[in-house]
């Protein structure tokens, strides 16, 4: 798809309005100054991608590995137009002390996106944080109460909400009732991406301050799969696959069709098939997320083959006018009993972008997923610019991480939660109501601790 493609149409409009974020810079001399918290992967690629669309001033960097910190240091000199060298730090309270932040970006491993985003909106910085918002269900509940408290814009990154060819498939099938009546959704992923390997304990390098990196979660003997990237093979430090890919689509469907909390929820599964690895994530996993009319139906299995090559992380909306499939690659609507079919592919910027390419091949970053993240990071600066709530606003954020964190608990406990979300409470079962807030290491206090 390209640009004089996309722009066609009812898409017309919403692009417009996305592209209205970053009116703060056309009006005032003064750049937003930003601050990054967690200096990896996705750090790198979110904050690359606001410097694209907004001559932000990154001021603050923070990160417990001193060879990650350097590099991303590096990497904005010579990419932000001051030139300047970002101030960097060990401990993100003593870089949020400063108190010189507009926005903050929250990019940890997901056991400190809670500790992070409340320090953050708590010194007066707007933040974008990344998904699932917390570990636990009250943690995220508190993230939510603080932004709220402190009158702070919070975006998450869920950025399938912003994706272009997605909100295109919104506006051309979903919202014209291409669909018909929906009674059922499928969400799932076949990426054989759960870790196999059983690697030794081992001293953590000596750039890490690996007591620091765990925080409040369990304090795990490290192994190389720690850090970086693969920390997502243990429960200690996030959620599993339901909690880094679930949350994205479960996500997906929910705003497609502007659904709120599911009323019960429920969840098999296990380590059925990887079962040498060190890691302690389920490999096999499904659950059913039950709106009352509509059941959300989860699946992942990191063997195997995916029933459909070409959606193998997906979500798939059936109606009785016809089937829309969804993902990250584009979308197909199939009409039942003949008529149009559509389609769509990601918005690719390469020439309004070129750094694109670099990234790709330096940072990894996901090029079908670029238009995505600026389209996101558009729709944040707007909703600053306008003090409102934007798209995924982290309410919503907390709605689709909280779901996912309930679906495990389901499987753990072998049983379906009914959540009351205006308790936070599963009322008539007090063991699963425990489970809605985990133990925190000392000396780290849990921020639902006053709930």
């Amino acid at each position: 798809m390209d640009r004089r493609t996309f722009l066609t149409g009812s898409t017309l409009a919403t692009t417009a309005a996305t592209l209205a974020g970053g009116a703060y810079a056309a009006e005032t001399s003064t750049p937003r100054r930003v601050g990054l918290i967690g200096c990896g992967w996705y750090g790198k690629c979110d904050l690359l991608q606001l410097i694209n669309i907004e001559p932000v001033e990154v001021v603050s960097l923070c990160d417990v590995d001193s060879d990650m910190l350097d590099e991303c240091a590096d990497l904005m000199q010579s990419r932000q137009k001051s030139g300047k060298r970002p101030r960097t730090y060990a401990r993100f309270d003593e870089m949020l002390a400063e108190q010189d932040l507009d926005i903050v970006m929250v990019a940890t491993p997901d056991h400190w996106h809670a500790l992070a985003m409340i320090a953050a909106v708590k010194s007066g910085a707007d933040v974008w944080v990344q998904k699932p918002t917390g570990v636990d269900v009250l943690e995220s509940k508190a993230m939510l109460d603080a932004a709220r408290a402190n009158n702070r814009v919070v975006q998450v990154g869920t950025q399938r909400r912003s994706t272009p060819h997605l909100i295109e498939a919104k506006e051309r099938v979903v919202d014209e009732g291409l669909l018909g009546n929906i009674a059922f959704a499928e969400v799932c992923c076949y990426y054989h991406m759960r870790a196999n390997s059983n690697p030794p304990t081992s001293e953590p390098p000596a750039n890490l301050d690996f007591d620091a990196w765990t925080g409040p979660a369990p304090l795990r003997d490290y192994n190389k799969l720690i850090h970086p990237r693969s920390w997502r093979a243990f429960m200690e430090y996030g959620n599993g696959i339901v909690g880094d890919m679930c949350v994205h689509m479960l996500d997906l469907v929910r705003w497609q069709l502007d659904l709120g909390w599911p009323q019960r929820i429920s969840s098999v599964g296990g380590i059925e098939v990887q079962t040498k690895s060190i890691a302690n994530i389920t490999d096999t996993q499904t659950a059913t997320f039950d709106f009352d009319d509509l059941d959300v139906v989860w699946t992942h299995r990191s063997w195997g083959s995916p029933p459909d090559p070409k959606y193998p992380w997906a979500a798939v909306i059936y109606g009785d006018k016809g089937t829309l499939k969804l993902s990250v690659n584009g979308y197909d609507f199939e009409p039942h009993g003949g008529g149009k079919k559509l389609s769509g592919t990601p918005l690719i910027e390469l020439d309004e972008y070129p750094s694109d390419q670099s990234d790709v091949k330096d940072w990894k970053m996901e090029l079908h997923v670029a238009s995505a993240i600026r389209g996101h990071l558009r729709d944040f600066l707007n909703a600053i610019d306008n003090r409102s709530k934007p798209i995924a606003d982290i309410e919503q954020g907390h709605i689709s991480s909280a779901s996912c964190i309930l679906a495990n608990n389901a499987m753990q406990l072998g049983r379906t939660l009914a959540f009351d979300p205006q308790t936070h409470t599963i009322p008539g079962d007090e063991e699963a109501t425990e489970r809605l807030k985990r133990p925190y290491r000392a000396p780290y206090q849990h921020p639902g601790n006053a709930s």
